[in-house]
């Protein structure tokens, strides 16, 4: 889970609350530093103020979705009128608590979403069709399906995950080859995927790095 909050001592208490309600937790204290967490790292919820530093809670929430985070959001705010929660549900998250809040009532609600996300997580949108991580397999319409190892599989889902970003070779190496030091093996699987899939699956940015190809 990531939350982002400025006020120091209530971010210190989500990050108790929910690491003893099993959450393995990220902090960011201003929007800066949320919006390069939820771009680079892939979370099952995000607990997300609005009045933030540096990028302010809904322009943090539009940036996400308009770079393709699909993370459930909830929107943790002081802000509480009805134009407020309004505002953050049309900017995209998907439930929005007024400060001060019943911390039950903040567990139920993200288990709620944790919930509902890792029930459609398992598979992801891919150009042409769907990547099932449990099986491995890419489905495509009119098409058999096709298997992938399981490093070409953890290459596609890390894209597939945050479509629209760029991911440069080093990236792609520390976070799927931990175990590899030269990044020609980056492109070996690229191409390993090209092979399997099409050239359309992962598309080049040149100087920069890889991402995913347009899903239609």
């Amino acid at each position: 889970m990531l939350v982002v909050e400025d006020d120091p001592q209530l971010l210190a208490m989500l990050t108790r609350l929910l690491a003893e309600e099993g959450y393995d937790v990220d902090e960011a204290a201003d929007g800066q530093r949320g919006l390069h967490l939820g771009l680079t790292r892939s979370y099952d919820v995000l607990l997300l103020d609005r009045g933030l530093p540096a990028v302010d809670g809904l322009d943090l929430l539009a940036r996400l979705r308009g770079r393709g985070v699909v993370t459930p959001i909830l929107i943790l705010s002081a802000l509480a009128t009805p134009a407020d929660r309004v505002a953050g549900l049309d900017a995209g998250a998907e439930d929005y608590l007024a400060k001060p809040f019943d911390i039950d009532e903040l567990l139920a609600r993200l288990r709620a979403l944790r919930r509902r996300h890792l029930d459609t997580a398992r598979t992801l949108p891919v150009p042409g069709g769907r990547l099932d991580l449990d099986t491995r397999l890419v489905t495509r319409d009119g098409i058999a399906p096709v298997r992938l190892s399981e490093r070409e599989c953890a290459v596609l889902a890390l894209l597939a995950t945050h479509p629209g970003h760029v991911f440069s070779r080093s990236r792609l190496l520390s976070l799927v080859f931990d175990d590899a030091e030269n990044e020609a093996v980056v492109d070996t699987y690229i191409h390993y995927l090209r092979r399997k899939l099409g050239r359309k699956i992962v598309d080049t940015v040149r100087g920069r790095g890889y991402q995913l190809g347009l899903v239609t």
